[in-house]
Parts: C-alpha cells; sequence; structure tokens
C-alpha cells in the first residue's frame, strides 16, 4: 500500500497584522491551507481579502506576525532574511501581477535573470531560458524586447522566468488580470500545461471564472479568512470538474 505525499505547501494558523500608527489591520486571520504536490489551486476573493498577502508570505516576500508555513517541510519563518533570496530563487517561481519585466532587457535576457544567481555556465543559461521560452510558446521572440510584445506575450514571458529555475511551486498574481479573453485564455492553456505535463504545482491569486475553471481546486479569501466558496458547481478545496478548461471546445 503506497503511502500519500506530504502536501507541498502547508499553513498553519497564519495571522498578518499591519500597523498603520495606532490602528491595527488583520490582512489574515487564523488561515490553515495544505497544497498537494501537483495541485493547480485557484485562490479568489473580492479585493482586499488577503489572496496576495498570503501568496507573499508563501513565497517568502512578506512575513506573517503568527503561524507557521512549510515548504516541503522547511518552516520559511526560520530562513534568515539574507537567506530568503537564495532559497526562494531556487524552489519558487513568482508571477508579479505588474510582470517586473524591465524594458531594456529582450524576453531571452529576462528570463535569464534568475539564473544568474545559480551556479550555472553561459551556455546552461541559455539551454534553460531556451527550453522554458518554448514551453510557453516564444520561441519565436526571444530577441523582443517587452514593447514589441502583446499583453499575453508578455505574461508568458514572466511565466517563462517563473519556471526557468525548474522550481518546486509557481505562484502566479492575477495572471489574467489585464488580458483580453483571447490573451487569457492563452495564458491558462499554458499553465494548465505546465500542471498536467510537467506536474508542476501552481497557485494562482485570480478574480477570473475561466481561471478558476482551469483549477484542479479552488479556494476563497474573504477579509483575511478562508471561507467555503460560495458560487454553484465549486465545492471548497474540491476538485474544479475534469480539468474541463484543458478540453472545452472554444465558442
Amino acid at each position: 500500500m503506497s503511502r500519500a505525499r506530504a502536501p507541498i505547501v502547508r499553513v498553519e494558523h497564519l495571522s498578518k497584522i499591519y500597523r498603520r500608527g495606532s490602528v491595527r489591520v488583520a490582512a489574515l486571520f487564523d488561515v490553515s491551507l495544505e497544497i498537494g504536490e501537483g495541485e493547480l489551486l485557484a485562490l479568489m476573493g473580492p479585493s482586499g481579502s488577503g489572496k496576495t498577502t498570503l501568496l507573499n508570505i508563501i513565497a517568502g516576500i512578506d512575513r506573517a506576525s503568527s503561524g507557521r508555513v512549510l515548504v516541503r517541510g522547511v518552516d520559511i519563518v526560520d530562513i534568515k532574511e539574507d537567506g530568503l533570496a537564495v532559497w526562494r530563487n531556487r524552489h519558487i517561481g513568482y508571477v508579479f501581477q505588474t510582470l517586473n519585466l524591465l524594458p531594456v532587457l529582450t524576453a531571452f535576457e529576462n528570463v535569464e535573470l534568475p539564473l544568474l544567481l545559480m551556479d550555472l555556465s553561459r551556455r546552461e543559461r541559455r539551454e534553460h531560458a531556451e527550453t522554458a521560452l518554448r514551453l510557453v510558446g516564444l520561441e519565436d521572440r526571444m530577441t523582443h524586447y517587452p514593447r514589441q510584445l502583446s499583453g499575453g506575450q508578455e505574461q508568458r514571458v514572466a511565466i517563462a522566468r517563473a519556471l526557468v529555475t525548474d522550481p518546486a511551486l509557481i505562484l502566479a498574481d492575477e495572471p489574467t488580470g489585464d488580458l483580453d479573453a483571447k490573451s487569457a485564455d492563452e495564458v491558462l492553456q499554458v499553465l494548465a500545461r505546465l500542471n498536467q505535463d510537467f506536474g508542476k504545482t501552481i497557485v494562482m491569486v485570480t478574480h477570473d471564472p475561466r481561471a478558476a475553471n482551469a483549477a484542479s481546486i479552488v479556494r476563497q479569501l474573504d477579509k483575511g479568512l478562508l471561507i467555503p466558496v460560495d458560487h454553484p458547481g465549486v465545492p471548497d478545496g474540491a476538485p474544479v470538474g475534469p480539468r474541463a478548461f484543458r478540453n472545452r471546445k472554444r465558442a
């Protein structure tokens, strides 16, 4: 009898309090969550519900006020500040809502950036960056600058940069937020492929019902609390159909 794999992420009784002068604002309150290896999880909720805060804490970009965050069994609260960047570069791929692509660098150079922190030769960096861009369908745009790309192509460059180090976990903050329907579908297809064909664990913050349809699990935050999903057909923490997004027919 095979043993069940431990979750790749375990969040335990997590709270985050911000101070604004004498006022304390709870961004997250006693959140507990497990993310299994190989899941594509959509984290939904209204603006200000704590979604991005939770994503940033899992990535080690922000620190929790209390609670624990374990990624592959390592409590990142215990990692010292000067070691977090190295840990993040090795284990986390992050797709920022604002993309954070450098306009003076080509698509290839933007994707190569995380590899500069690793002990790789120039040839190895090129191979990794070219592979990542091929995986997102941009092998013919490697020498283009961000201003020469569409919004959807820029988002795919950001995804390629997130996966170029072969991280255990990809975190995406509103990956379809500013895209038209066609570009959003292309980005979601890339994420679904990375999840289903390459086994990448992906957590994406989203308001987009199409993105929720692409996920295998949907969870919802509201006012810093993890709550049951309240729309039909998407039970809290349960699989969302037979991965219908990938196979659905286009209108």
